[in-house]
């Protein structure tokens, strides 16, 4: 006689079906511990480096003592944390390292808030310091270099702590919510999470400053100036101005801000030592802006925009569809912006 088929209960195989689950986690979690361990291994490498050219730079004391703090920063300091860190992954106490770690991250935050200014020291230095440019020069042919300058090494605790926030991400979620260490790796991540946040918005504001100072820069005389607090740069490029009255079509240079929008024309090609520099015409506040398109509103060839401002009117064409539309949502964002926060407006 037969045997009567067995009936599928509810829930069945769903035991197998979360052993299987977690073994999944487990070995991703492995790989990625793994790949954590090789590549903060790695970056110590580098680091080394670069604690070896500072030692013997002290040595022989190219530098004073205050150019070398200043374009090292806190480096060593990182150096022995990753140490510190390698030391406790490779005897597989993944939460005791971690735990450590987390209490060092301040150093990262000091190094990029350092970092711009080290980066010009350093050119500086190259630049106008033959025994120091010599002296780089010898040290970056050794093989341990494999090539890389000391240009390329620097910024290397900025990229470790982006490289580090994206493998703590992998551990997470590769570790079970009932895991012992979940907490404690969930913390982890939070405490290298709000570092890196503060490290990029650190780097932007360098960056941003960096852009103001190139502005500046191309503007003749000093008519205006464009470092303020609150104000960040961002856009220029050429646009047709269209006259009121049928006049010729005039290109000009805009320089556009958070707050202000500048109207430039360049100088003319033959000045002794202003032909590379822009006139500045006009300055608009966007608080006091509307933007509308009067063409453009489909895949066509450019566009006009209309600018109003309370004493005047500019009417901006672009041939250029993407740069058009990029012209249009930079200046919507702006002014939306000062709507909201009318405590960034300079």
């Amino acid at each position: 006689m037969a045997a009567a088929p067995e009936l599928g209960l509810p829930g069945s195989g769903r035991a197998p079906a979360v052993e299987e689950q977690r073994a999944r986690w487990e070995r991703k979690r492995c790989r990625v511990a793994r790949e954590l361990l090789e590549t903060e291994q790695r970056y110590l490498e580098q680091l080394e480096l670069v604690a070896t050219f500072v030692t013997i730079l002290k040595a022989k004391e190219t530098l004073k003592p205050a150019v070398v703090e200043a374009l090292f920063g806190p480096l060593e300091s990182i150096r022995s944390a990753s140490r510190t860190l390698v030391l406790h992954l490779e005897r597989g106490h993944l939460g005791l390292g971690l735990d450590s770690f987390s209490h060092q991250l301040v150093l990262y935050s000091h190094y990029a808030e350092n970092f711009a200014e080290a980066k010009k020291i350093l050119q500086k230095q190259v630049r106008e310091n033959r025994s120091f440019a010599r002296f780089k020069k010898l040290q970056e042919t050794r093989p341990e270099f494999r090539g890389c300058r000391l240009e390329d090494l620097l910024p290397l605790p900025l990229q470790r702590l982006s490289q580090f926030r994206h493998l703590l991400e992998g551990l997470v979620e590769n570790t079970f919510p009932e895991s012992p260490d979940f907490e404690q790796l969930t913390g982890s991540l939070k405490s290298v999470s709000k570092v890196f946040h503060q490290v990029q918005k650190i780097s932007h504001f360098h960056q941003n400053s960096c852009q103001m100072s190139r502005v500046q820069k191309l503007l003749k005389g000093q008519k205006i100036q464009l470092l303020s607090p609150g104000r960040w740069y961002l856009q220029e490029g050429w646009l047709m101005v269209v006259p009121p009255k049928g006049e010729e079509v005039q290109r000009r240079m805009f320089f556009l801000f958070s707050d202000i929008l500048l109207v430039t024309k360049p100088c003319h090609p033959l000045h002794p030592w202003n032909s590379h520099k822009f006139a500045c015409q006009a300055v608009y506040p966007l608080s006091q802006c509307t933007v509308r398109k009067v063409f453009g509103h489909t895949q066509s060839h450019g566009g006009l925009l209309s600018l109003s401002f309370p004493h005047k009117k500019l009417l901006l064409l672009s041939c250029d569809q993407e740069d058009f539309n990029k012209w249009h949502q930079k200046l919507v964002t702006a002014i939306r912006q000062l709507e909201i926060n009318p405590a960034t407006s300079c």
